[in-house]
């Protein structure tokens, strides 16, 4: 049995937070999809707003608080991303786009990642499909091929319901199948890691 990691990102600024309802939501369909398939599965959350302050001081600085770093390195070296956000002004709110911004070039290329998204009405949808999508197809990551929106009438009583249950459960299957058929990453790599021995390194053979 493999161990995979599933990294959660949701950047409700709210609490409690119908984006992270969502997140949840989705974070444990996949899971469950992945514990059917005979993996163990960690799953990481990432709440932006906690983040906040960081990012910005990391956008204007260049360097990544202790805390931020954890989170970046927690992304980036996740089997599977699943990324949330409120919709504002027919996009993803600004706290969204700036942890991805942080991210080092190249962090999410191949890995797949299910996008979800929060509104006060269903008309902005496609919020996901113009402005979502197009941001995880220029990080070069494989983005699943259904997107969740949930506006307040898909909730019942705290939980997914009716359609919206259903785009959530095929949502976390498709996740699953493509964190399935790649070798597990194992988290970030380590910079300060050896890749040839000391015998090697001091330029030793072997008599």
């Amino acid at each position: 049995m493999s161990r995979r990691t599933l990294a959660v990102v949701s950047a409700g600024l709210s609490r409690p937070s119908s984006t992270r309802l969502l997140a949840d939501q989705l974070a444990a369909a996949a899971r469950d999809e992945l514990v059917r398939r005979g993996h163990e599965v960690e799953l990481h959350v990432v709440e932006l707003r906690d983040h906040a302050h960081d990012v910005v001081d990391n956008l204007l600085t260049g360097f990544p608080s202790t805390a931020l770093r954890q989170a970046v390195d927690t992304v980036a070296g996740a089997d599977g991303v699943i990324a949330v956000t409120p919709i504002f002004s027919g996009s993803y709110n600004g706290l969204f786009k700036s942890f991805f911004d942080v991210l080092e070039s190249g962090a999410l290329v191949d890995t797949p990642v299910l996008i979800g998204a929060t509104g006060g009405t269903a008309r902005h949808s496609l919020a996901l499909e113009h402005a979502v999508r197009p941001l995880f197809s220029y990080l070069r990551a494989v983005v699943v091929p259904t997107a969740v929106y949930a506006a307040p009438e898909d909730w019942s009583g705290g939980s997914a319901d009716g359609a919206l249950r259903a785009r959530v459960v095929r949502a976390g299957a498709e996740l699953a199948e493509q964190v399935d058929r790649r070798p597990p990453l194992g988290g970030p790599a380590d910079p300060f890691a050896l890749t040839t021995d000391f015998a090697q390194l001091l330029g030793r053979r072997e008599d």
